[in-house]
């Protein structure tokens, strides 16, 4: 040992003996500990590139780590549940779901976090600190990472591939949760209700819907929501910002799915396709919420009238009848919808666009649903079964309106007289014998009316008498 040592400070590379002895005793190379102390001397020098895709980094370490993502190799299992990890603070930070524990507590309002950069994210909540910012359009973030996803909306990267069928994504996190669609893994389960997830954030985001939880609020006007994404696109609302473009005809969107679901209709693809009734989707969380049709299952209950539906988004919609809230409002004339897609079909009456065109009779819409409906009567399709007397119908709102019939519901009260009805057109066809108003015009006599029954009746009369 003693004629190593030697050899080293002839060489020049000077150790203190005891700090010497402890790496040779861990059979370590005490010259490679010396060039990492030389590396660390000169700060921004990358000399460590991927072969891969280039990137460089200040440590070897550090690239052995990233080109996991090339191979796939994932060495750090968890004992507990098999999941693997390409990095062991990724298996120690896994490992806290099965124990429970949140070591990182936010001294502001008391949650708690198992992972410090969790916290760190969260604080900002309370700070409004948005640090990072995209030289592309400006968009501010409260955090590294969401500014370089955001950067892939710009650039069209997607470097997260999956093995088993290609498709490629932008985050590694949305590559993970598509991974286990080939699984068909749902590790997380709600001890409320029973409903099992593929992923713990949404296990989270669902526990929010029992607790009636909405932590993140909208500074313009105050409503608040239960997923930070839902609060991002509604902003969106206040700011008019679009910044999700399609490639194909320029049009451009407040969010990513919305892109999306358009996109589908440039490329015509269904890749979800439906066991019980064949019915085809753009996407898997469709054909989810469709599969609840055949299934019965109606989880999202309201407090208020104890009414249950397929999906959380329409629970929120439902609960909108209650407090009469329409956060969503046209600068054009003034009106206000308690829902938005409600309300962006409704500035297409002013712009007169109509985007979605029939193949079959070149008929066309001003929204996708409208669309889908029509083609219905193209194909005679009636997905939407009544278990009670086995009608079928081509529209999910005319089952449920059916099905009142059977219930003796009447959800939709008058305010002026009290009385109640099965459905929000026949409310509205009521409402109108209080304000007189006539909005079926015959332009053969100018006899007006105040629904449209009324007026068909009375244009067959000038038919009838056009053909004496």
């Amino acid at each position: 040992m003693l004629e190593n040592y030697s050899n080293l400070v002839f060489l020049g590379l000077a150790f203190s003996k005891p700090y010497l002895v402890t790496f040779l005793e861990q059979s370590s190379e005490p010259w490679s500990v010396k060039k990492k102390a030389v590396a660390a001397s000169h700060p921004g020098s990358k000399p460590h590139k991927c072969k891969e895709c280039g990137k460089a980094f200040d440590r070897n370490s550090v690239l052995i780590q990233h080109q996991r993502i090339h191979t796939g190799e994932r060495p750090y299992a968890c004992e507990e549940c098999g999941k693997s990890f390409n990095y062991s603070s990724s298996l120690k930070q896994h490992q806290r779901i099965h124990t429970g524990e949140k070591p990182y507590k936010c001294e502001v309002c008391g949650k708690a976090f198992s992972c410090s950069s969790y916290l760190g994210k969260h604080q900002r909540i309370h700070t409004g600190e948005k640090r990072y910012r995209c030289e592309e359009c400006g968009k501010p973030f409260t955090n590294c990472s969401g500014l370089v996803v955001h950067r892939r909306v710009h650039t069209g990267e997607k470097p997260y591939k999956c093995e088993e069928c290609g498709k490629a994504f932008s985050v590694r996190t949305t590559l993970s949760k598509h991974q286990i669609i080939h699984t068909g893994e749902k590790p997380y389960k709600c001890e409320e209700c029973g409903k099992t997830f593929n992923v713990h954030s949404t296990l989270s985001k669902h526990q929010r819907i029992h607790t009636g939880e909405k932590p993140y609020k909208c500074e313009e006007c105050g409503m608040a929501f239960n997923v930070r994404c839902i609060l991002s696109k509604h902003q969106r609302i206040h700011t008019g910002e679009k910044p999700y473009k399609c490639k194909d005809c320029d049009k451009a969107f407040n969010c990513s799915s919305s892109l999306h679901q358009h996109q589908q209709i440039h490329r015509g693809e269904k890749l979800y396709k439906c066991d019980d009734c064949d019915q085809a989707f753009s996407c898997s969380s469709y054909l989810y919420k469709h599969r609840r049709i055949h299934s019965g299952m109606k989880p999202y209950k309201c407090k208020e009238c104890g009414k249950a539906f397929y999906c959380s988004v329409n629970l929120i919609y439902h609960q909108r009848i209650h407090t009469g809230e329409k956060p969503y409002k046209c600068d054009e004339c003034g009106k206000a919808f308690s829902i938005c897609s409600t309300f962006m079909k409704h500035q297409r009456i002013h712009s007169g666009e109509k985007p979605y065109k029939c193949k079959e009779c070149d008929k066309a819409f001003n929204n996708c649903y409208n669309l889908i409906q029509h083609q219905r009567i193209h194909t005679g399709e009636k997905p939407y079964k009544c278990k009670d007397c086995g009608k079928a119908f081509n529209y999910t709102s005319s089952l449920a309106q059916h099905e009142r019939i059977h219930t003796g519901e009447k959800p939709y009260k008058c305010e002026e007289c009290g009385k109640a009805f099965n459905s929000s057109s026949n409310l509205k066809h009521h409402w109108r014998l209080h304000t007189g108003e006539k909005p079926y015009k015959c332009e053969q006599c100018g006899k007006a009316f105040k629904n449209c029954s009324g007026f068909t009746r009375h244009y067959r009369t000038h038919i009838s008498e056009n053909s004496d």
